[in-house]
């Protein structure tokens, strides 16, 4: 069953992927909250890999790969809520103002958790750690420049 829902989970976001560059919000309210929750999904898988890189809970090789394909799949998808006219919830004004930072910091995201997920492939804590320390750094690098607490 395992193997039957992670190429239905790829294939389900492969199409929400192509479909939410293009999303349109009928209402601000509605990209606010959308971006909130791929975040919020997001952080609640980059802690369970945070808990064991630090050894907060034993290292699980398999729970680390699990973890990291659903952070690297969902670090794609909060951008489309960050459409012009979407301003408000944590985001800062800067957003819309420093377009070229935001950009670049979002596109670190996703190649920090492309090598987070290439690390918890390899099998071990260490090359676990070595990666959540740049992604932990990106998070904060955005948070503090875009986001209001």
């Amino acid at each position: 069953m395992k193997r039957l829902v992670t190429p239905a989970l790829a294939i389900l976001c492969a199409a929400f992927f192509s479909m939410s560059s293009h999303a349109q919000f009928a209402k601000t309210e509605d990209a606010i909250k959308y971006r909130q929750s791929a975040m919020f999904t997001q952080s609640q898988h980059v802690a369970r890999l945070g808990a064991m890189a630090s050894g907060r809970v034993p290292y699980d090789a398999a729970a680390a790969v699990a973890n990291a394909e659903v952070v690297t799949q969902i670090s794609r998808l909060p951008w489309a809520g960050f459409a012009a006219g979407t301003e408000g919830g944590k985001a800062k004004p800067e957003i819309w103002k420093e377009q070229a930072k935001f950009k670049e910091l979002s596109e670190r995201l996703m190649a920090d958790t492309d090598k987070l997920l290439v690390a918890a492939k390899a099998g071990n804590l260490d090359a676990l750690k070595a990666a959540m320390g740049p992604l932990g750094e990106t998070c904060k690098a955005c948070h503090d420049s875009f986001r209001n607490r």
